[in-house]
């Protein structure tokens, strides 16, 4: 399969402090691959940089085959890359539909040119119906977000991610606040997305969610890529079970 996101040498720094070092990895077309490692290692700082969000010190990344380095994060958005947020930031005055319908329009100057030409011009709801049926969030998408669940908001900002049809999503702690039942659920869906031709990036603390539906993971410390492989690989590797998952006991097996 080839490269859908190619990174190469990727570095990102903040002043003189240097928050992720030449990190390298790829994710192919119809894969979901994991990123993690402790606190601080530099994962948040890898998406931000990834979608545009914080300008990388060095490197590149290439998605689908071009140079999207330096491209604004708007940008990025309109080719296929799309990213959720550790934070659920949802419009607590829009009903879930039309919180996932505000994602899915699309921005910029020639746009809103075109809505003062033709403001009533028919909105498609197709990309948020496909999201909705996606997460299972059919059943509340005329509900206000206070409403829920945390399990169904965080739900509902994966959907909201996935409503223009990306081809790439980079999740942000996902399962964060979320408990194990949640957390198997989320697992399950997302191991659906590669055949709606989403691939995903999965950044999360929970081990059995990352272990258990992804196809390969990379783990960072200190901004350094220490281990890539399965998640077999990962489990045993004395590396990450010194810097991140602790006794091999202690990292989970888990069927999503």
């Amino acid at each position: 399969m080839s490269a859908l996101l190619d990174v190469d040498a990727l570095r990102v720094t903040y002043g003189g402090v240097i928050a992720v070092s030449d990190v390298s990895f790829a994710v192919t077309e119809g894969a979901v691959v994991g990123l993690i490692g402790p606190n601080g290692a530099g994962k948040t700082s890898t998406i931000d940089a990834l979608t545009g969000y914080h300008p990388p010190a060095g490197g590149s990344v290439y998605f689908d085959g071009r140079d999207i380095t330096h491209l604004r994060s708007h940008l990025r958005a309109r080719r296929g890359l799309s990213r959720t947020f550790q934070s659920v930031e949802l419009f607590d005055d829009l009903s879930v539909e039309e919180n996932l319908m505000v994602a899915s329009e699309d921005t910029g100057i020639v746009h809103a040119l075109r809505d003062l030409v033709l403001p009533l011009r028919p909105v498609s709801r197709d990309g948020v119906r496909w999201a909705l049926g996606l997460c299972g969030l059919e059943d509340v998408a005329d509900r206000m977000p206070g409403e829920l669940s945390h399990g169904r908001r965080k739900l509902v900002g994966v959907a909201r991610a996935l409503a223009r049809r990306p081809r790439l999503v980079l999740l942000d702690e996902p399962a964060a606040g979320l408990d194990t039942d949640e957390s198997h659920e989320l697992g399950r869906r997302l191991r659906t997305l590669p055949a709606e031709g989403v691939s995903v990036l999965l950044v999360d603390h929970d081990m059995g969610l990352v272990l258990g539906a992804c196809d390969e993971v990379v783990v960072l410390d200190f901004g350094k890529t220490i281990a890539r492989g399965t998640p077999h690989q990962i489990r045993n590797d004395p590396a990450v079970l010194a810097a991140y998952l602790g006794s091999a006991t202690e990292a989970p097996e888990h069927a999503a």
